[in-house]
């Protein structure tokens, strides 16, 4: 079986984030057009100079301010020396067009206002917040309707998202300075993702000095960014008389043990629901789960339960502290607190990721709990294991090619991998919590005698709305990962049925064609 690339749809731009800093362009026109691109120019930090015989109110002003530089005249050739970039926005459509063909032959970029066919570039539609710049074109199709789609992404972004990213850029100038070796970006990096990736943007945007300070002393002691309090996830005091094997104080359960789920108030009974959060979309919740994170009084939850999930709730949302290696701990630390809310007769909400009974350790939970007298009531969840691909476009059966499938986790109880059966051509793998161990599980089913041009997906996210499959083969997946980068939480799917649906699922309105890798041809 020959393998194919994916071909290019062509038609599209190649778009950039163009540094213009201190660069010099040179504006054609003084009337209102000119003006908008006077102030894109400025908001990019260039050297702005406008030919034009008269000026438009704002362009007076921004004269006035010695903002720009203003030649009041007509454009001459010699404009063009010594010029980064040319934008025209004049009515004479012959002399836009006889400025665009001089700027062609010297090489410089221009842009003539509604002269799309002498354009190297054009311009985008776009919203600003901080340091945050949102894009959207529609390669001169729909102008009009670019603007739309423009306002309906920017009203979508959480509240704060430009104070997140300012706040996270002098978080992150602070780690340069504290540990500025090249050969530790490494360990930045992953650092800053996961902080990124597992704190709500609500929550980055009220950073404040103290709270960077403490961001840089966890970086610099290497923990793990949740184990940081902050206003939605502060942990009360526990008592601690030993420490795990890790060297961090594991907390003592002080709950009293209670018989048949008496509160030892000598009031209402303590109410327990342990519930699936499913893959991450809130429209994918069961109704039932909907319903009991209504009525919790207080919901303790998975580290990476999407914040859309969380949005649903209006009580207390307490995430279990995570130590970096100390998975035990941070399980003990909600079992703790569980305990305390359930003895003070409260509704407490367990809010698991995907669904708690597959790799969820549910039901350790419902036995942990049944010994202080709790019985659980199970609300579950679709789980990533089967619903994750499907949202993604592959199915983990198909009719004549895959009648069977293997669920595993790549993150058994003590890290190891998981035992694969030989190859059969008819069954699917789906490995979760196994992505960063990626290299190993190839080398895993290479050993098993899983064929190099069997095909695997990396499912990245499924459920939220940047969902994204990565497709490959066994022997291309790791350098595709590799190059495109993997978005966490994710899971692989290695089986024929990765590609059954291919053509319509890179159509899919989650999917970015850009990064679905490679993907062997049927």
């Amino acid at each position: 079986m020959a393998e194919t690339f994916r071909d290019p749809q062509g038609g599209g731009s190649l778009i950039v984030a163009w540094q213009a800093k201190k660069r010099i362009i040179l504006i054609v026109g003084g009337g209102s057009v000119a003006a908008g691109r006077v102030f894109n120019a400025l908001e990019a930090d260039a050297q702005v100079i406008v030919v034009a015989p008269g000026l438009c109110a704002e362009l007076k002003y921004r004269v006035s301010k010695e903002q720009i530089a203003w030649h009041e005249r007509k454009f001459n050739d010699t404009d063009l020396d010594g010029v980064d970039m040319v934008l025209t926005a004049i009515g004479d459509a012959q002399e836009s067009r006889r400025i665009a063909s001089l700027c062609k032959e010297k090489r410089i970029p221009v842009n003539a206002a509604d002269i799309n066919d002498l354009c190297d570039f054009w311009f985008m539609s776009t919203h600003r917040d901080h340091s945050v710049q949102i894009a959207v074109s529609t390669n001169s199709k729909a102008p009009r309707l670019a603007n739309r789609i423009r306002r309906q992404i920017a009203s979508s972004l959480p509240r704060g998202t430009g104070l997140a990213v300012e706040q996270i850029g002098r978080l992150r100038k602070r780690i340069r300075e504290v540990d500025p070796k090249p050969e530790n970006s490494k360990r930045r990096m992953t650092w800053l993702t996961q902080l990124c990736d597992y704190w709500p943007i609500e929550q980055l945007s009220k950073l404040d000095s103290d709270n960077i300070d403490d961001l840089l002393d966890a970086y610099v002691k290497q923990s793990d960014p949740q184990s940081i309090d902050l206003a939605r996830n502060v942990a009360p005091a526990f008592s601690s008389s030993s420490s795990s094997s890790s060297g961090i104080p594991s907390p003592m359960l002080q709950a009293k043990t209670v018989t048949n789920g008496d509160s030892g108030t000598g009031g209402k009974r303590g109410r327990l629901i342990l519930v699936g959060a499913g893959v991450g979309d809130p429209e994918l919740l069961t109704v039932r789960a909907h319903q009991s994170l209504k009525k919790g009084d207080i919901v303790l939850a998975d580290k990476l339960i999407p914040e859309p999930v969380l949005d649903i709730v209006n009580c207390e949302i307490y995430t279990a502290r995570k130590f970096p290696g100390a998975a035990t701990e941070a399980q003990d630390d909600l079992y703790r607190r569980g305990l305390e809310e359930l003895g003070k007769g409260k509704t407490v909400v367990r809010l698991k990721q995907g669904d708690p009974f597959v790799y969820g350790r549910g039901g350790e939970e419902v036995l942990f709990f049944r010994k202080y007298g709790y019985e659980a009531e199970v609300v579950p969840g679709l789980s990533s294991a089967i619903n994750g691909p499907g949202l993604c476009g592959v199915p983990v059966t198909h009719r004549g090619v895959a009648d069977q499938v293997l669920v595993m986790s790549g993150a058994n109880r003590n890290g190891d991998l998981p035992s694969v059966p030989s190859y059969t051509a008819t069954r699917t793998l789906v490995i979760l919590m196994a992505v960063k161990r990626l290299a190993q599980v190839v080398g895993l089913l290479q050993e098993t005698g899983h064929p190099a041009d069997l095909p695997v997906a990396i499912v990245e996210r499924a459920g939220c709305a940047d969902q994204r499959t990565v497709r490959g083969t066994l022997a291309t997946i790791i350098d595709t990962v590799e190059r495109v980068g993997h978005n966490a939480p994710g899971l692989i799917v290695a089986g024929h049925v990765v590609n059954v649906l291919s053509d319509v699922a890179i159509q899919d309105r989650y999917l970015d064609p850009s990064t679905l890798g490679l993907h062997s041809a049927e």
